[in-house]
């Protein structure tokens, strides 16, 4: 099902940078995992030197994103979050490592009551460093953020529309999403995901200096979170 209208039931977002033989695969399983569902899907080119905007295929509710330059997961992220028109927004890479047939589960939480769902991958396929960097990453994040959220580096969630107003946009901030939005009073929760080794390609928003770039974010974050300005109105005229 393709939506007719302005406001789909779900927008899912992908950034993409780089991902020639991965969108062509991602976009049916997309529609395989999204069947039956009013939805619409955003793909964002980070600024790609390769011919992933030629093999997305057009489709009335496929919309395509595309930045001048490289930008960042981050920026990828926030432009399509602005863009989309859903009530429910997914995020998901575009590097088939997410699978997309997790998606109604974490729909289905929405429609409990959540109004954000976090994907952890219970049984990751990354390389040893790779995981080990993530889990230490994790651990301090978690812990001076205050989240309580496991595996932020999953970029597999779900959230009602009204939660990306709590998003502040700077570089760095995809890790920080369960914080910023958690610490709104929105409601979140976790649930294990699928997550599969990398088929094509290589990892385009790789470890490089991370660690040191993500400390600085949690320290600004932390910043923010604390200074978050908090009020109730008592009555308006």
């Amino acid at each position: 099902m393709t939506h007719t209208t302005d406001s789909p039931a779900v927008s899912v977002i992908v950034p993409v940078y780089n991902e020639e033989q991965n969108v062509p695969i991602l976009e049916a399983e997309l529609r395989a995992a999204l069947k039956g569902v009013d939805h619409e899907i955003i793909f964002v080119d980070d600024g790609s030197s390769d011919h992933t905007v030629e093999r997305i295929e057009a489709a009335p509710n496929v919309r395509v994103i595309r930045f001048e330059k490289n930008a960042g997961q981050s920026a990828a992220i926030y432009a399509g979050l602005q863009a989309a028109r859903g009530a429910i927004l997914v995020l998901i890479d575009g590097d088939l490592q997410n699978d997309p047939a997790d998606i109604p589960k974490l729909i289905a939480e929405i429609a409990r009551g959540a109004d954000l769902v976090c994907g952890y991958r219970a049984q990751r396929r990354d390389t040893v460093v790779k995981r080990l960097t993530s889990w230490i990453a994790n651990a301090v994040r978690s812990r001076y953020t205050k989240d309580g959220v496991r595996d932020t580096g999953c970029t597999l969630k779900a959230m009602r529309r009204e939660c990306v107003s709590a998003l502040v946009p700077f570089k760095g901030m995809h890790r920080f999403i369960p914080a910023l939005i958690k610490d709104a009073g929105y409601r979140l929760v976790e649930i294990p995901v699928n997550h599969r080794p990398r088929r094509f390609g290589q990892t385009n928003y790789g470890l490089g200096n991370r660690a040191v770039r993500a400390t600085i974010d949690m320290f600004g974050v932390r910043w923010l979170l604390s200074r978050r300005l908090s009020y109730k109105i008592r009555e308006h005229n």
